[in-house]
């Protein structure tokens, strides 16, 4: 390709004196910028939007986006369909790696680890909180699995609907036994700021004990090149 868009990253980085103490102090202040700006401007449409990567039964790699819908100190959650190929793979392989990417402020985080499935209360809770098209759409989508058209899905979903119609409560639709989701439980997060002259700054959070994403101990503090 000749006609490349060349585009100079004109983000502030991020230094050693200005990294937190804890990846998750410091991943927590830029997952709030994140939310901070989608509301204020459009190139932020999803701050949440974390991409999965997962390896099959055959070594090979397989990477999706979806949200994120739980992070604290234990971890960045999302929730699916456990028979999905993610599910299928997180359950031959727990190994994990994950990526929170904002292009429009030069900032990433990246999360390596071992995926653990989520307790069922936290799943069932937060499948409550769902509007209820979602609900019914988690039980109308085999997901992963081929699909004969787009009627098929359609049909599905009108006959869950008539099924369990909406009367506004978290509990109009039951869980699916094969809906749920994972933690991952990190050995390393990276913390990516673009720089112009593609002199990038990459700080990294190394696993070196026991302890929550919070534990100052728990974790060393390097630099990588770009």
């Amino acid at each position: 390709m000749n006609d490349v868009t060349r585009i100079d990253y004109t983000g502030t980085g991020l230094s050693e004196d200005e990294v937190a103490a804890t990846p998750w102090q410091q991943a927590k202040a830029w997952v709030d910028d994140a939310v901070e700006r989608s509301s204020a401007q459009a190139d932020v449409p999803e701050p949440y939007a974390i991409s999965v990567a997962t390896v099959d039964a055959h070594g090979v790699p397989n990477v999706r986006t979806v949200l994120m819908r739980f992070f604290d100190e234990r971890g960045p959650g999302f929730l699916t369909n456990t028979l999905s190929a993610k599910g299928r793979e997180l359950a031959g392989n727990p190994n994990v790696a994950a990526s929170l990417t904002w292009p429009a402020m030069f900032r990433a985080i990246r999360f390596r680890g071992r995926a653990v499935p989520l307790g069922r209360d936290e799943v069932s809770d937060y499948f409550g909180s769902r509007p209820w098209g979602s609900r019914i759409s988690a039980w109308a989508s085999r997901q992963s699995e081929p699909a004969t058209s787009r009627s098929e899905l359609e049909t599905a979903y009108g006959r869950y609907a008539v099924q369990w119609p909406d009367h506004g409560r978290p509990d109009d639709v039951p869980v699916p036994d094969f809906w749920g989701g994972y933690r991952i439980l990190c050995d390393e997060v990276e913390f990516w700021g673009g720089r112009t002259n593609r002199l990038h700054d990459r700080l990294v959070f190394t696993r070196v004990a026991q302890g929550s994403l919070d534990d100052a101990e728990a974790w060393s503090l390097g630099r990588r090149q770009p």
